[in-house]
């Protein structure tokens, strides 16, 4: 999930000081065993209000076209209707469960994930408003979220994790302790975290160790990973995986980090409906267009679309199991 509408404006600014890519991009090649061009991203919201009007035409759009998803829950009701969405379809779409560290506390955020109105008619929504909605600033309730995570749909936990942009120094023990809530329910269902983590790293990296003997295996993934090289491999150390998405197709500045860290612990993802990628920018995002980031990582590391693509959705289903 991406947090604001912010964070495409931070991306067309870097945008604008891109140029082509040189030939410092790594040529080596791992020697996969090239089994299919299906593609699969790990972390997608088509279940969020800005497809409530083309929602299967989009999931649909994607399956044609060899995609598989998950859709990641930020809370409540975004993770319930991730499980629903998830039913509709025999194969290809999975959900995630949990609760964002942004909606820990009640704060103002953009329309796309819940909208300006909801089909949910129920009270909680009274604090909707006319240029987005305010979070409800929601307490982790474990049973609740423990019996979404135990359907056979859902193959993650999270978005979780800790987001320090404008944050108020009293929220981060708040974001603190439904973090470490979430870890604990991903090791007791035996299921892989899907981590959000903004400008809190060493906190992350910190919260991650202490817990190390209560994690999940596989770990999960660090979805968006916006991290520097050491945090890349202290991470990898912990036996964490990395998704990349659609900033990659028109920003240069993850391409060390992306060398650096091995095809077999790259994953790809859309975080749909924002931060489209190139040719597409200006539109709104949907999972259909993976194939534009494995086609950039593809050209990071030196290796073909089929050998990125065949290792990255080898990755996921042995981190989702399915």
């Amino acid at each position: 999930m991406s947090v604001t509408t912010e964070k495409d404006e931070v991306w067309e600014d870097i945008a604008s000081r891109r140029d082509h890519r040189g030939a410092h991009l790594v040529s080596h090649q791992k020697a996969w065993d090239v089994e299919t061009r299906a593609l699969f991203d790990v972390h997608t919201h088509t279940q969020f209000a800005a497809f409530r009007e083309d929602q299967d035409a989009v999931i649909r759009r994607a399956l044609d076209a060899g995609v598989w998803m998950v859709n990641v829950g930020t809370q409540r009701d975004t993770s319930l209707a991730a499980v629903e969405v998830a039913h509709r379809y025999d194969e290809g779409v999975y959900a995630a469960v949990g609760l964002h560290p942004i909606h820990t506390e009640k704060s103002h955020h953009d329309t796309q994930e819940l909208g300006i109105t909801t089909s949910l008619q129920t009270p909680v929504y009274k604090d909707v408003v006319e240029k987005g909605f305010m979070s409800r600033g929601e307490t982790f309730d474990y049973a609740y979220y423990k019996k979404l995570a135990e359907d056979p749909k859902v193959v993650a936990i999270g978005e979780c994790g800790l987001d320090y942009y404008r944050l108020e120094e009293k929220t981060k023990e708040t974001q603190h302790k439904a973090f470490e809530q979430q870890i604990a329910l991903a090791r007791d269902v035996q299921k892989p975290l899907m981590i959000h983590c903004r400008n809190a790293f060493s906190d992350l990296i910190e919260v991650l160790v202490s817990h190390k003997d209560g994690l999940p295996e596989p770990r999960g993934i660090i979805h968006f990973f916006s991290g520097s090289r050491e945090d890349a491999r202290r991470l990898l150390d912990l036996g964490f995986s990395f998704s990349f998405g659609g900033v990659l197709t028109f920003a240069r500045d993850y391409d060390e980090v992306v060398c650096y860290i091995p095809i077999e612990r790259i994953v790809l993802e859309t975080d749909a409906p924002y931060i489209t990628p190139v040719p597409y920018r200006g539109k709104r995002n949907e999972p259909a267009y993976i194939i534009e980031i494995a086609k950039t990582i593809a050209e990071i590391k030196g290796m073909s679309f089929d050998v990125a693509a065949a290792g990255t959705f080898k990755n996921t289903r042995a981190i989702f199991t399915v």
